[in-house]
């Protein structure tokens, strides 16, 4: 497994839909980092049509995803 401080949930204010992948990851109790894509125009250009996206290194889980998806990308 990936060291937990690597993990980051790319969202913004006011997205549902971030708001129900927050409520995943914070039940999967891995470590992580919560990256608001509009505090950097370079995340807002990568992310903007795509959040939530959860992230470690490389690897990238795009919403929608679920509580398997999660489990398995995170490697348990």
């Amino acid at each position: 497994m990936q060291n937990e401080s690597e993990y980051v949930l790319y969202h913004t204010d006011g997205c549902h839909l971030c708001e129900l992948a927050l409520a995943l990851v914070e039940q999967s109790n891995v470590q992580f980092k919560h990256v608001d894509i509009c505090d950097s125009a370079e995340l807002a250009a990568r992310y903007g049509t795509s959040i939530p996206v959860f992230a470690c290194g490389q690897r990238e889980l795009c919403w929608p995803f679920d509580a398997s998806a999660l489990t398995q990308f995170l490697g348990e």
